[in-house]
């Protein structure tokens, strides 16, 4: 319904979302190819770096009540400590992209240079995501709250990825539509991801 009030580059990025409806659903699709092995915990359920406070000598999570657009019943609810990990890597992609888009639109650059920015941007985002998730999953494996099995891993990841990114764009339509671009550009880089 929003497409046409969207700007050119942000309308070609929701159009192609959109005609990837059936591989987003396929993504989602892969949870009940099997049984996956792995534990459910009380998550902090609006994990981000908002919700991480750096006291001088460590960091401190704050703001456990969940995502406040949804029911308290739906908060309690016990999910995979993944879903939280989810939000922390799609945090990481705004902080990247917010930059971004603030160098876009606060000066003018020659398109070279924003080339280059974008692929800095998108090279700091994989890497920050990549040594966090790699600590995660050294800390938490002798746990058993995740599956042992690194495709069962990639799966949920995923569908939380694409979940947290799904919602974002909702959140931006209706608040900020435009920074809708950050989630719609996140959906593609799930998909695009693929292996």
């Amino acid at each position: 319904e929003r497409l046409p009030h969207l700007s050119e580059e942000t309308r070609k990025d929701a159009q192609a979302v959109l005609d990837m409806g059936k591989t987003i659903i396929d993504h989602y699709n892969l949870i009940r190819r099997g049984k996956i092995s792995a534990s459910r915990i009380r998550c902090h359920g609006d994990y981000h770096l908002g919700q991480a406070l750096f006291t001088g000598k460590d960091f401190v999570i704050i703001d456990f009540e969940g995502e406040p657009a949804r029911s308290l019943t739906e908060r309690r609810i016990k999910r995979s400590p993944l879903r939280d990990i989810a939000g922390m890597i799609r945090s990481f992609h705004y902080v990247a992209h917010t930059a971004l888009v603030k160098q876009e639109t606060s000066h003018h650059k020659p398109e070279d240079t924003l080339s280059l920015l974008k692929n800095w941007a998108q090279y700091w985002y994989i890497w920050v995501s990549k040594v966090f998730l790699d600590t995660y999953l050294d800390i938490i494996k002798p746990t058993g709250l995740i599956p042992e099995n690194p495709e069962q891993i990639k799966i949920l990841l995923d569908a939380f990825l694409l979940e947290k990114a799904l919602y974002e764009v909702g959140y931006e339509l209706n608040n900020r539509p435009d920074w809708v671009k950050i989630p719609l550009q996140g959906i593609l880089n799930i998909l695009e991801a693929e292996g």
